[in-house]
C-alpha cells in the first residue's frame, strides 16, 4: 500500500470553527458589557459606595443671561455657586447661537480658573 503525497491542507473547516468561536466571544462580551447577565454580588462591610458625578447644565441665553441648573444668576454669583460643586462633575454648556462670545468666554474662563476640566459644549448637528 503506497502512501499518498500530502500537498495541501483544507483550511475551510478551520475557518468555520474560528468564525463560530469569534461569534460566541463577541456575543458574550456584549452581554457582559451591557450587564444583561444577572450576577449575585457578594456583600462586604468595607465596601465603599461609588460616587456618582452628575452633569451640571449651564445655559447662556442670547441676551447674555446665565442659568445654572435652570436658576438665573449673574457672573459674580456664578463664580461663588460653582465652588460648591465637586471638581469631577461635568459642566454642560448650552449657549445660544446669537449670544455674545464674551459671555461664553466669561463662563468658560470662570470654570477653567476654578480647575474644572470636564466641560462639554452642546451643539446642534448641521442639517
Amino acid at each position: 500500500m503506497a502512501l499518498k503525497k500530502f500537498d495541501s491542507l483544507n483550511v475551510i473547516p478551520l475557518v468555520d470553527i474560528m468564525l463560530v468561536l469569534l461569534a460566541i466571544v463577541l456575543t458574550t462580551a456584549t452581554l457582559v458589557e451591557k450587564k444583561l447577565i444577572p450576577v449575585d454580588l457578594p456583600k462586604a462591610k468595607s465596601a465603599e459606595k461609588k460616587i456618582q458625578y452628575k452633569n451640571i447644565a449651564i445655559t447662556i441665553k442670547n441676551n447674555g443671561s446665565i442659568f445654572i441648573e435652570n436658576n438665573e444668576t449673574s457672573i459674580d454669583k456664578f463664580k461663588t455657586i460653582i465652588t460648591r460643586f465637586d471638581r469631577n462633575n461635568t459642566f454642560v454648556i448650552n449657549c445660544d447661537a446669537n449670544a455674545s462670545f464674551k459671555s461664553f468666554i466669561k463662563v468658560l474662563d470662570t470654570l477653567k480658573s476654578n480647575n474644572f476640566n470636564n466641560i462639554s459644549i452642546v451643539t446642534q448637528e448641521n442639517e
